[in-house]
């Protein structure tokens, strides 16, 4: 995206929900859990340190760049198009519990360090505790401490924190290639849903939103094109 004020046009998506409703909408099995919870008192002083540095602004802002722009996980009072410079989107944490599983995995958007990301910046509803508001947010957020930016919008920049993909965390694991990335895609499923319908989601907001990612919309082709060579809709293969 070159301009906020001036929003590209948006081609349209070659992944559709009657193409992603070829997979079968969820399976049973799950992989092991491989993340321990952190203490109990982790959400509580990462809530607390983002407050006391968002106190001067008043305002808690959350950068979404994909799953937050369509389940935000908290309340939102206000949304902008927003745009963050040094991250990117990358599918770069494992996934073998959620929307993948051991004989199909998959892997979760995230941000990672490096280029520019288009994306949204949601002003959270606080309400009358914004500490107990952050905290359900960290809880329902993998448990690593968020990065705090500047937010650019149209109207101004914003200090906004931003979820992140951290190299040390245990289910890191680079962006592979693209071929590779749209065939685990194109076939992962867990037992809340598919990779494709995320993607799907995901490219579906972003667009709402005027937003172009060139990445994205090359990998929507590319998984698309494979879930065409699929059966329709009844079929339990997944290829």
């Amino acid at each position: 995206m070159s301009g906020l004020k001036d929003l590209p046009i948006v081609p349209p998506l070659r992944l559709t929900r009657t193409l992603v409703d070829r997979l079968p909408p969820r399976v049973d099995e799950r992989g092991p859990v491989m993340l321990e919870d952190p203490p109990p008192e982790f959400y509580h002083r990462t809530a607390s340190g983002i407050l006391e540095r968002l106190e001067t602004q008043g305002a808690v802002w959350v950068f979404a760049a994909g799953s937050l722009i369509w389940n935000p996980r908290m309340e939102v009072a206000e949304r902008r198009a927003a745009q963050v410079t040094g991250w990117q989107r990358a599918f770069c944490l494992t996934d073998r519990r959620f929307r993948g599983c051991p004989s199909t995995p998959g892997l979760m958007m995230s941000l990672d360090r490096g280029g520019a990301c288009s994306g949204v910046v949601l002003r959270m509803d606080t309400g009358d505790n914004p500490l107990a508001a952050l905290v359900s947010l960290l809880q329902n957020e993998p448990p690593v401490p968020p990065e705090h930016v500047t937010a650019e919008t149209e109207a101004g920049p914003v200090e906004a924190i931003l979820f992140a993909a951290d190299p040390a965390f245990p289910l890191y694991r680079p962006e592979p290639a693209m071929e590779e990335l749209a065939d685990m895609l194109a076939c992962a499923v867990g037992h809340i849903g598919t990779m494709a319908e995320y993607l799907l989601n995901t490219v579906t907001e972003l667009k709402r939103a005027g937003v172009h990612d060139l990445h994205l919309w090359r990998l929507q082709e590319m998984v698309a094109e494979r879930l065409e060579r699929l059966p329709g809709p009844g079929s339990t293969a997944v290829h």
